[in-house]
C-alpha cells in the first residue's frame, strides 16, 4: 500500500473516536488544551484501515488483530479490564467466558471479540484452568 505508513501520509483523512483529525493533534494544541484525553483514542475506522493494510501484505493475523481491536474501540475502558483479569488462566468459569463473550456479541456488537473469548473457554477446559 503505498500511503503507507498512514500516519505520515494520510494525516488530514485519519481521525480520532472524536473525529479530530491527526494533523489537528499537534503540541501546540496540547499545550492549549485543544486536545482532550478521548481525541488521542484512535476510531473504529482507522483499526480497520490499519486491518486493511496488513491484509494487503498477507498478514492475516495481524488484520485479525487490528478487526478486534476495532470492535474493542466501542468497549468502555472498565469492561475491557474485566475482561482481561477473566481471561487470565485460572480466573473463570467456562460459564463466566461463555457469559462474557454473549456480552460482547449483544451489547457491543463484537463478533470476532466474542469467538476469540469462546475459543479461550474451550481451549482453557482442555488445558484444565478453568475454575
Amino acid at each position: 500500500m503505498s500511503n503507507y505508513p498512514l500516519g505520515q501520509n494520510e494525516a488530514d483523512s485519519i481521525t480520532s473516536k472524536t473525529g479530530k483529525k491527526l494533523s489537528q493533534i499537534t503540541l501546540s494544541e496540547v499545550k492549549r488544551g485543544g486536545v482532550t484525553a478521548e481525541d488521542i483514542k484512535i476510531s473504529s475506522e482507522m483499526l480497520r484501515r490499519q486491518g486493511q493494510v496488513a491484509a494487503s501484505v498477507d498478514n492475516p493475523q495481524m488484520a485479525a488483530n487490528f478487526e478486534r481491536a476495532a470492535e474493542l474501540s466501542n468497549v468502555p475502558d472498565d469492561v475491557i479490564l474485566k475482561m482481561y483479569d477473566k481471561l487470565r488462566p485460572n480466573r473463570s468459569t467456562k460459564r463466566e467466558l461463555i457469559l462474557m463473550a454473549q456480552e460482547l456479541l449483544s451489547r457491543y456488537q463484537a463478533p470476532h471479540c466474542a469467538k476469540l473469548v469462546l475459543e479461550a473457554a474451550e481451549i482453557y477446559e482442555k488445558r484444565g484452568i478453568l475454575l
